[in-house]
């Protein structure tokens, strides 16, 4: 039987620090955090990695540039119809909508490879709260290693090596 990880814990220097370490078991490897470092009380624009606990919920990838990455749950294409809404007030808001979508969303199939591996987390699911942050995800990060909008990131073969030890239950602790 595998023994899967539980918790893998990500830490910067200090709390406006944009680069950090996630650390899983005897694995150490750089990460990203939002641009306005890491915060206790997250909200909506502001950049920050919000601090907690977060399940590492769908996991999704681009199926036109890599077959399925192995991880803690099925891997899901990314659809071109995938957005996540971020508009305060909308009954969608922090959830997956179809495209087109009437109010502020993010596209979730970019042109970039930031996405080529997004996976949801559960920051702000239970009780979802209006305005305390959406789209918080764990992805991949910029060649430059440059900060994120608030989520956590590593690089691709990181993110390959991290997914294949995560289990159902593994937690991202920031």
């Amino acid at each position: 039987m595998t023994k899967f990880i539980t918790h893998i814990h990500a830490r910067g220097i200090s709390l406006r620090a944009t680069r950090g370490l996630l650390q899983l078991g005897g694995l150490s490897v750089p990460c990203s955090f939002g641009r306005a470092g890491r915060r206790h009380l997250k909200r909506e624009g502001d950049g920050a990695t919000p601090i907690g606990r977060w399940q590492l919920r769908r996991l999704f990838y681009r199926s036109d540039r890599m077959l399925p990455p192995v991880g803690p749950a099925p891997a899901r294409p990314l659809r071109d119809s995938h957005g996540w809404c971020e508009r305060v007030g909308d009954r969608n808001y922090n959830r997956l909508v179809q495209l087109p979508y009437p109010t502020a969303h993010e596209t979730m199939k970019r042109e970039d490879q930031l996405y080529d591996i997004v996976v949801e987390l559960s920051h702000n699911e239970r009780p979802r709260v209006q305005g305390h942050g959406s789209a918080v995800f764990f992805h991949l990060r910029r060649p430059d290693g440059g900060p994120t909008a608030g989520c956590i990131a590593v690089s691709l073969a990181d993110m390959r090596r991290i997914l294949a030890r995560c289990g159902p239950k593994t937690r991202i602790v920031v």
